[in-house]
């Protein structure tokens, strides 16, 4: 394996973590109707792992693509 491979598996791995910890923002009332909210504002942490995982989304794509080119 080569070092392409370790970071395209470490970043799919990191943003799969970092997908499942983001909140919803959408309670369970709102699968019935219930929720009214329709612009939602990512602050503190919530907006941070927002960015981390753009950040990782890239990585993983990148690497994938050099690995593409490379081989």
């Amino acid at each position: 394996m080569s070092f392409l491979d370790y970071i395209t598996i470490i970043s799919a791995v990191l943003m799969t973590i970092l997908i499942l910890v983001q909140t919803r923002g959408a309670s369970l009332g709102a699968g019935f109707g219930g929720g009214a909210e329709i612009n939602t504002v990512r602050r503190g942490s919530d907006k941070t792992i927002y960015q981390l995982t753009i950040i990782v989304a890239f990585v993983f794509a990148a690497s994938i693509l050099l690995s593409i080119i490379i081989s």
